[in-house]
């Protein structure tokens, strides 16, 4: 791999070594054994993480719970801080009807909600961390680094939720289905899947016993790229999915709205990787479609599908990064134009469009001007689809130059915008109105 692919992980990694937290009690409904611990990548994923064979009826109900250590915890005078942490395993539906287990954790915070009304609750959708379970966003809040020559994790997403704790905001993590939860790959960027997964994620946090948070408390939504996305789709299927969520407000940064467009975007860059998340979720999801894989693939890039189906987001920039899809088929030619001519799969990239549906709530959208690997232009559209729609929505396109690198033009959004997002999304949690400027769209960039 080119050195400045190397050089952008280790300044992930290095930004991931200063993030971390300790633990609110929990009780399991249905325990776990030793027994069902796996290993992958020279990771162990605790028997927690393993689903039972029965699921429960409902839609966010707890299947177990336990304490959580959180990497980074200092004394306070009421509490650890930022707070105390449970993992999570709760019940969801995934894009074909069926039930699914799902991971993630719940956090107290020990600071006070200093806002309006009762402590909200936020849901935080992770960006993308690859599709092996040693990458889920609830391993990251208890080991924010790992390195151990065969994988490298970065809990990156623990300075956003550090973020909202301090603000006073419970937060709920989702792992998202198959992500941390042994029996199935991780359906990566499936639209449905992750905005039922993130819906659910808050139901499960109401039930928990011990949490501040009630059915009475608000709803934020906070997610970018991968997460983005997940939001998105959840502030679309909030009012036929989850009726009993009320939204006080969605932040969904550089959303994959049009993973057409993607798809395209990401071949050949740094994170080249996730064309083999995304194929083995779509495999995942819908398996008639994996004759069509078989017919086009040649033996390189069945076996890169196998390789990253393990991976974590580190992996995948060492190993993958401007890796071509071209020299994964048999003919030559690239996973878009496979997709182009091939009806089945332009069909299953159609059901994947987000901005088909209105949102609920205010949201906030914001996409760098100069990314291109979740292109900015596919992010306002969706903005645009909304603003059609009658939605209410706070489009902001955060200006920044372009910096060389398919993946820092992504990555620098995040940093930049992230204190305005949770201010904004937070000033929603108290009840503050806000503005759409649908109106002034045309005229941005």
């Amino acid at each position: 791999m080119p050195v400045r692919g190397k050089t952008l992980v280790a300044a992930a990694v290095t930004a991931a070594a200063c993030l971390g937290a300790q633990t609110l009690t929990a009780t399991p409904a249905t325990p776990a054994t030793a027994a069902d611990e796996v290993v992958s990548r020279g990771v162990t994923i605790p028997a927690f993480y393993s689903p039972p064979a029965t699921l429960p009826a409902a839609d966010g109900a707890l299947v177990r719970s336990e304490p959580l250590p959180l990497a980074l915890s200092l004394p306070g005078l009421h509490g650890p801080l930022p707070g105390t942490a449970t993992r999570l395993m709760y019940k969801s539906t995934d894009s074909n009807g069926k039930p699914v287990a799902v991971t993630g954790a719940y956090l107290e915070p020990t600071a006070r909600w200093t806002g309006e009304g009762p402590r909200p609750l936020v849901a935080v959708a992770p960006g993308t961390l690859g599709q092996g379970d040693q990458c889920a966003a609830s391993m990251g809040l208890e080991h924010p680094l790992t390195l151990n020559g065969r994988t490298v994790t970065i809990g990156y997403e623990n300075l956003a939720i550090y973020r909202l704790l301090a603000k006073g905001t419970a937060v709920v993590v989702t792992d998202y289905a198959g992500l941390g939860a042994t029996d199935r790959l991780h359906t990566y960027v499936d639209r449905v899947d992750e905005g039922h997964a993130v819906l659910d994620a808050v139901r499960a946090a109401r039930s928990l016993g011990g949490a501040s948070v009630t059915a009475g408390s608000p709803v934020g939504l906070y997610g970018y790229s991968q997460g983005g996305g997940a939001t998105a789709s959840a502030a679309e299927l909030q009012s036929s999915y989850a009726p009993d969520v009320t939204l006080a407000g969605t932040y969904a940064g550089a959303p994959p709205a049009d993973l057409t467009s993607v798809t395209k975007a990401i071949d050949g860059s740094e994170l080249a990787g996730a064309l083999g998340w995304s194929l083995n979720g779509f495999l995942q999801s819908d398996p008639a479609l994996k004759p069509i894989a078989e017919a086009h693939l040649d033996a390189a890039g069945k076996a890169a599908l196998a390789d990253l189906s393990t991976m974590c987001i580190g992996d995948a920039l060492f190993g993958y990064g401007y890796a071509k899809s071209t020299r994964w088929t048999n003919d030559g030619r690239s996973l878009s134009d496979i997709i182009a001519a091939t009806p089945q799969l332009q069909a299953f990239l159609d059901k994947q469009r987000i901005g088909r549906l209105k949102p609920s709530g205010p949201v906030r959208l914001a996409t760098g001007v100069s990314d291109n690997l979740v292109p900015h232009g596919q992010s306002r559209d969706l903005a645009a689809d909304w603003c059609r729609k009658g939605a209410d929505v706070t489009y902001k396109p955060v200006v920044l130059p372009g910096l060389g690198s398919a993946l820092l033009n992504h990555a620098t959004p995040l940093l930049t915008d992230q204190g305005a997002a949770i201010d904004w999304l937070t000033d929603r949690l108290s009840g503050k109105p806000t503005t759409s400027n649908c109106g002034s769209l045309p005229v941005l960039p």
